[in-house]
Parts: structure tokens; sequence; C-alpha cells
């Protein structure tokens, strides 16, 4: 995942296919293909089932969202278009799920950057309190940088954004070339659990699918968003599933099982394997930039959707305040402090652990905004006065919700209950949001949802 709202804020022209295309792909593709292997590795093959699972469903998602925007191109994204057809309460629930995601995932992204450096400082690196400490750093390191100026942000973004596909691409083309069958084993065939592996593998591999709404979002700055949108949804989409999951299969070819599930550097080991230790320190230097690179840009994120929902009433006004250079600053370091305490309440379990976790947290909070916009199109209507979902589109729009449904089933009992408790724990806050507490905070009362 990365970001790159300074791109939309800072230029004068609007977003053709090129670049909106680019944006999806930038978002999509960070940390979790450069980890994943690792929390795949128990499950063998059944993880390029999950991988097909998963990108058939991220599909059948992006068809949702590229014909809401050929639709009612809103910014916004998957707020905007829960807030259109089911109003402000579901409005802030996708909201509240969204930036929950935003800021677990961070989490997850440092863990994941903490864990390229281990041919550097292996020491640190597996030491889980030191590996989290370090995480942890990253975290506010970046918060800084964001809470500065979003001028920063952007320089910081082409730079890494420029690193991300050379490890992918290297590892991908090496480990097919050197295909092994024997470390695509399958353990247990039986059907029940066969089902169990491969939904648990679906859920695991959505996080590299993470952002494929990217492109709804800055929708006043797309050139001709009816027809740009969709299409730089499809494409992004459909190249990053092929991308990530070639890096998956090279590096699970390359690196045996039993070494694989307890590597934190899962691209690095591999590209060791290709081509000696010289390869691997690179390819842990790029995996570790690209990963701080989506840290850096979802830092921006974490703070521009309460940013957004603050300021037409649904989240606490004091979300709205901004810095003299026009950055969300409560938004960023509270979302910082959040993904200090996510890093530190798992700091015993080891990186591979903690990362594993925290995507599941971080999926299921996204999984509900998809599953509210997979269904918005039926209820929100055209200007025109038609429906937006109609036919066979409504088929899609059903398919796309089941699959939501599975992929929360996918995540295990354990992230659902708290996914589910962090859920319900914003009803009060949507609740006292115009209340005195919250104005005071802020400086000013809000009424109501602005239109």
């Amino acid at each position: 995942m990365a970001h790159t709202a300074e791109a939309t804020r800072a230029r004068a022209g609007s977003l053709g296919l090129g670049a909106a295309t680019a944006l999806v792909l930038g978002n999509m593709i960070g940390s979790g293909v450069f980890l994943l292997p690792a929390s795949l590795a128990s499950y063998g093959g059944l993880s390029l089932a999950g991988w097909l699972a998963s990108g058939t469903g991220s599909v059948l998602l992006a068809l949702v969202f590229a014909r809401l925007a050929r639709a009612r191109p809103a910014a916004g994204g998957p707020y905007a278009y829960a807030r259109l057809a089911f109003g402000d309460f579901a409005g802030f629930l996708v909201a509240w799920a969204y930036w929950i995601s935003t800021w677990s995932g961070n989490s997850a992204l440092a863990v994941a950057a903490v864990g390229y450096l281990d041919p550097f400082i292996p020491s640190v690196v597996r030491a889980p309190v030191a590996a989290a400490s370090l995480a942890i750093a990253f975290v506010w390191v970046f918060a800084i940088v964001n809470m500065w100026s979003i001028r920063s942000v952007g320089r910081v973004q082409i730079v890494t954004t420029a690193i991300k596909l050379l490890p992918l691409a290297l590892v991908a083309i090496g480990g097919i070339l050197h295909f092994d069958a024997s470390h695509f084993a399958v353990a247990d065939h039986s059907v029940r659990a066969v089902g169990r592996n491969v939904s648990a593998t679906a859920t695991l591999t959505l996080w590299a699918f993470l952002g494929l709404e990217s492109a709804t979002i800055p929708a006043s700055h797309v050139a001709d968003p009816d027809r740009t949108i969709p299409r730089a949804t499809m494409l992004g989409t459909i190249l990053t599933g092929l991308i990530c999951m070639a890096g998956t299969v090279g590096v699970m070819s390359l690196v045996p099982p039993a070494t694989l599930v307890r590597s934190t550097a899962p691209f690095a080991d591999a590209a060791g394997l290709l081509a000696g230790d010289w390869a691997r320190r690179a390819i842990a230097v790029g995996c570790s930039i690209a990963c701080l690179g989506a840290l850096n840009g979802w830092t921006l994120l974490a703070g521009e959707m309460p940013l957004a929902a603050a300021r037409d009433g649904v989240f606490p006004p004091f979300f709205a305040r901004t810095s003299a250079r026009g950055t969300p600053v409560v938004g960023i370091a509270l979302s910082a402090a959040l993904s200090t305490i996510l890093v530190a309440l798992n700091a015993t379990q080891g990186l591979v652990a903690v990362f594993t976790f925290i995507i599941l947290l971080s999926t299921l909070g996204t999984l509900l905004p998809y599953a509210l916009c997979a269904m918005a199109g039926p209820l929100i209507r055209r200007d025109d006065g038609r429906r937006v979902t109609t036919g066979g589109a409504t088929i899609i729009s059903l398919l796309a919700f089941a699959y939501a449904l599975w992929a929360i089933a996918g995540a295990g009992a354990d992230v659902v209950y708290w996914g589910f408790l962090l859920l319900l724990a914003g009803v009060p806050i949507f609740v006292s949001r115009g209340t005195s507490l919250f104005s005071a905070a802020s400086g000013k009362t809000v009424t109501g949802p602005q239109e």
C-alpha cells in the first residue's frame, strides 16, 4: 500500500488514466506482498488458491466501485457511497472502520519494514521488544513527516514508489525459472481443512488488494471521472493481482517452507538463494524502503479520512483541525498513537505473528466498507433519477457482498471479535460528535451533516 494524495492536491490540472492507474497500483502494492509469503508458507499450494479467490473477489469489488464511480463520481470513495446510500450513521461506520484499517495497517507496514532489516541488524530484528520499538519509531518518524507538510509527503512518496517494483520483478522471475513443486505440498487434504485454509489464505492475501478503491477518493481531481476512474480501478486491480501472485510464487519456489515460515524478510532470503548475500542485502533494502514508502502514504490517509468525515459533521469536529500548513495534525497524531499501542501489545509474539494478526485486523476494517458499498448501488440514483445498479450489475453486487462476508469469516474468531468491539466502540463517538465535549476540543460546534 502507498498513497499519493499530495499529487492530487498540488497539481493544477487533472489526473488522467495513466496517473489514476498508477495511484491504484501505488496504493495497493506495499508491505503485503513483501512479507505475506512467510504468513502463507504453512498453507503450501492452497495459498495460490487463496490468491485466486481474493483476486476474483477483488475484481468483483473493483467492478462495483467502477460502476459507482461511472454513475456518481464522488470524492471520498467508500465513505461517500455508503453515506449516499444508507445515511450518516452508515457513513460514519464506514469512515470509522476505514480509519481503524489505516492505523492498524500502518502498524503492519512498520513491522514489515523492520523485518527486512534483518541482514543488517539481526540482533534487533530477532528480539521482539527491540523490533517492536524500532517499528514504533518508524511510525512516529512518518507521522512527523506528514504533520510537517504535504509537500514533504509527496517527495518521500516519489522516491519510494520508484524503488518498489524492482524486488518484486527480480524475485518473481528468478523463482518462476526455478520452480519447485515440492514447496507447495499440502499437509491436510480433507475437504473441511481445505475449505478452512483457502478461506484463511484468501483473507490474508486480500491485504495486498486493499486500496483498490483509491481512484474513487480524489474524484474531483480526475479528468473525465465517469470513464477514467472505472478503467483505472479495473486496470490497477488486475495488474496488482498478477504482480503480487507472481512475486509470492517466486519466493515460495526458492525458499523451503520450513525456512520461509520463520523468515522476516522472504524476498531478501529468496534473492540470497538466487545470487548470494549481496543480492539478499540489496533486495532487503529495496523492500524495507517500499514498506516505509507505503507507511508514509497511508499515514496521510489516516489523517485525511477522519478530516473528510469531520468536515461533513459525521466525525467529531476536532478531527477537522489542521496545522498552519494545512495538515490534519489531530488525525495523524491520534492514528500514530493507536498504531504504537497495537505494536506494543503484540511485541512479545515476534514479527511474523504480529504482522499476521495486524493485517487480518486491518483487512477486517476494510471489509465492512467493501460490503456496504457492494450493496450501495441499488439505493443510489443517478442525477436523472435512474438507479445505479440494475439487472446483471445486481448479481455482481451480490457476489461482491458474499465475497466480503466470506473474507470476514476467514479472518478468524479472534480478529472478528476484536474488530467488532472496535467498531462498536465508535458508536458513542457518533452520538456525541456534536456535544460540548468534542466542540470544545475543536473550538466549534457541528450541528449536523453538511450537504
